[in-house]
C-alpha cells in the first residue's frame, strides 16, 4: 500500500481546497479517492481529480461536487499518462495502440533513431486521417535528411548539400517537430562526420530542442559505447541543441562503467538544467536489424543489393566475416548474445542447423536469405539501475504502438516492469521518482508544457494503476503478453483503456511543438 507523506501537508490541503472551491461543482468525470502522484517528483497525496472536457479542472477534496461519471479509485495510483519520447510506433498500430494503452502510455514521439519521412506535414496528415488512440508527436530524422540529399554511398557532402540538409531540418522544425533524432550508428547517418553533423545542426541553437542520438559505436573506438555517447554530448554542446543520449546503455566490454558517462552528462554545458539528458528502457537486450550493427558500415554502403554483391566477392567475404565477428564479440559478448526474431531461435541454433562454426559466415548466409530483426543482449543490471537513477534520465521504451507479435517484450511490458520490478520489488526507484521519469521529466526534456503533470488546466492524460499488482509478463519468447495492473488510461479526458480492455476511443491528437525561436 502507498504511504502518503505528511511533508507540507497543511500547505497542500490549503492549495487543494482552493482548487476545489474555485471550480464549478459539476464535471464530466471525477476520479475519487486515489493516491495522486502528480508527475513532479513530489510526495503522493490522496484526493479527487475532476475532468471537464479534455482538461484537468480541479484536484483535492471534491466531495461536494458531482460529475456525469464518477469512478472510485481508492487504493489506486492516479498518475499523468506516460510519455514515450523514443517511439517506433507503426502506422498500423497507432489507431488502436493496445500495447501502449495497456501500459498507461498516452503520448509517443516518433521518428526515432534518425528515421521517418522528411515531409513531416504529409506524415501528420496521414496519421490524423487514420485516427489515433494515443497522442503522437514527431522528430525530424537526421538519417532521413542525409539519405534524401546525399544518398546511401559513403561520400562527403558539398556545401550546397549541407545547405539543402539544413533547409530540410528547418522545414521539420517549422512543421512542429520536437527535436532532431539521429542514428549515427546506422547507415547512412554513420557516414556523416562529427563536424558535418555539427555544421548541419548549428543554425538551430535558438530552437532549444533536443538532439536525440543512437550513439555511434565504431571499430576505430574499439566499439566503445562511452565514446559514442561522448560524441552525442559533444555535438549537443557544439550546436546548442540539448544532447539526448537515447536508449542509453553501456554495452559489451565496457559493462560496469556507467558512472563514467553519467559524470560526463552531468558536467555537460547545455541549456537543460543538470547537463545532458537521456532516456532508458528497463531491459538488458535491445532490438535491431541483423545487418545494422554487425555488418561493417563500408560493406553496407550503397544499399542491400550492393551489400549482397560484396558478400559474393571472394576477396571481400573473409574481411566482412572477420569484422562482423569482432563486432559481435565486443558489442554483444559474442554470437551467444543474438536471438533471431523472425525464426524465433538463437543464432547459435541457426549455426548448428547451417552446420557452421563461424558466426560471421552464419550472419551472411542468413542475410542472403532475407533481412531480419534480432534481439541483442548487451548489459549489466547494475549499469541499468545507475542510468535509471540519474536525475536527467527519462524512462522510454524504444518501442511504440504496434500490431506485430515479432517484437521485443518492451513493446508490452516496459512501464509496468519499472513500476512492478524496480519500484515495488527491488526498491531501486521511489514511486514518485519513477512516475516523474515517465511523465514530467520527458515532457520537460522535449519542451512539452501542457502534459506530464496532474494540475488544473493541464490536458487530461492520466494513467490509473494498482501499485500492488502492476507488473509485466512479456518475455523474449512470448513478447506480446499483456501486463497487469493498469486499470484506466485516459487520453485527452476520454477513457481509452478500461480494466483490461481497449475502448476503441480514438481521442489521440498530433502534438506539434509551438515554441519558435
Amino acid at each position: 500500500m502507498i504511504k502518503v507523506s505528511m511533508r507540507g501537508s497543511l500547505v497542500l490541503i490549503f492549495v487543494l481546497s482552493l482548487y476545489a472551491c474555485s471550480e464549478p461543482v459539476s464535471y464530466d468525470l471525477i476520479l475519487r479517492g486515489g493516491t495522486i502522484v502528480d508527475g513532479s517528483d513530489s510526495a503522493p497525496f490522496v484526493g479527487d481529480v475532476a475532468i471537464s472536457g479534455d482538461l484537468i479542472a480541479a484536484i483535492g477534496n471534491l466531495e461536494s461536487a458531482s460529475a456525469a461519471v464518477e469512478i472510485d479509485v481508492t487504493g489506486l495510483v492516479v498518475a499523468p499518462g506516460f510519455i514515450n519520447i523514443h517511439s517506433h510506433a507503426t502506422a498500423e498500430g497507432m489507431p488502436t495502440a493496445v500495447n501502449m494503452l495497456s501500459q498507461g502510455v498516452t503520448t509517443e514521439i516518433i521518428n526515432a533513431d534518425g528515421g521517418g519521412p522528411v515531409d513531416l506535414q504529409e506524415q501528420i496528415t496521414s496519421i490524423e486521417n487514420a485516427g489515433l488512440a494515443v497522442n503522437i508527436g514527431t522528430m525530424i530524422g537526421f538519417n532521413s535528411v542525409w539519405r534524401e540529399v546525399v544518398g546511401l554511398d559513403e561520400v562527403r557532402p558539398s556545401s550546397t548539400q549541407i545547405q539543402q540538409m539544413q533547409a530540410l531540418v528547418l522545414e521539420g522544425l517549422e512543421a512542429g517537430a520536437w527535436g532532431v533524432s539521429a542514428g549515427l550508428d546506422y547507415v547512412p547517418g554513420y557516414y556523416a562526420t562529427t563536424n558535418e553533423v555539427v555544421q548541419i545542426l548549428a543554425p538551430f541553437a535558438e530552437w532549444n530542442v533536443v538532439f536525440a542520438n543512437h550513439d555511434r559505436v565504431t571499430p576505430e573506438s574499439n566499439f566503445s559505447s562511452i565514446a559514442g555517447m561522448s560524441e552525442t554530448i559533444a555535438i549537443g554542446e557544439a550546436t546548442g541543441l540539448i544532447p539526448l543520449v537515447t536508449h542509453m546503455k553501456v554495452q559489451g566490454w565496457e559493462q560496469g562503467s556507467a558512472s563514467t558517462i553519467l559524470d560526463l552528462m552531468s558536467a555537460a554545458r547545455t541549456s537543460f538544467t543538470g547537463g545532458a539528458v537521456a532516456d532508458v528502457y528497463p531491459y538488458l537486450a535491445g532490438q535491431t536489424g541483423l545487418q545494422s550493427l554487425i555488418i561493417p558500415s563500408w560493406a553496407q554502403a550503397g544499399g542491400r543489393d550492393t551489400m549482397l554483391a560484396r558478400f559474393r566477392d571472394p576477396e571481400l567475404r573473409p574481411q566482412i566475416i572477420s569484422e562482423s565477428e569482432r563486432a559481435l564479440e565486443l558489442r554483444f559478448g559474442g554470437h551467444q548474445g543474438v536471438y533471431l526474431l523472425q525464426s524465433q531461435r538463437e543464432l547459435t541454433d541457426a549455426m548448428q542447423e547451417l552446420e557452421l562454426d563461424s558466426p560471421g559466415e552464419a550472419v551472411i548466409q542468413l542475410l542472403e536469405e532475407a533481412g531480419q530483426g534480432i534481439i541483442a543482449r548487451f548489459g549489466l543490471e547494475a549499469d541499468l539501475v545507475e542510468i535509471m537513477q540519474h536525475p536527467t534520465a527519462s524512462i522510454a521504451c524504444d518501442c511504440g504502438a504496434s500490431t506485430s507479435d515479432r517484437i521485443h517484450p518492451r513493446y508490452w511490458g516496459s512501464y509496468p516492469k519499472v513500476l512492478g520490478e524496480f519500484v515495488r520489488e527491488k526498491h531501486q526507484l521511489t514511486l514518485e521518482n519513477a512516475i516523474y521519469k515517465m511523465s514530467g521529466l520527458p515532457a520537460k526534456t522535449i519542451g512539452m508544457n501542457d502534459r506530464g503533470v496532474i494540475r488544473p488546466g493541464m490536458l487530461a492524460d492520466i494513467a490509473v494503476f494498482n501499485p500492488d499488482t502492476v507488473i509485466d509478463h512479456a518475455t523474449y519468447d512470448n513478447p506480446s503478453l499483456m501486463s497487469d495492473g493498469i486499470i484506466y488510461t485516459l487520453v485527452n479526458g476520454q477513457i481509452a483503456w478500461n480494466n483490461g480492455t481497449a475502448t476503441s476511443v480514438q481521442a489521440g491528437r498530433v502534438l506539434q511543438r509551438k515554441q519558435l525561436p
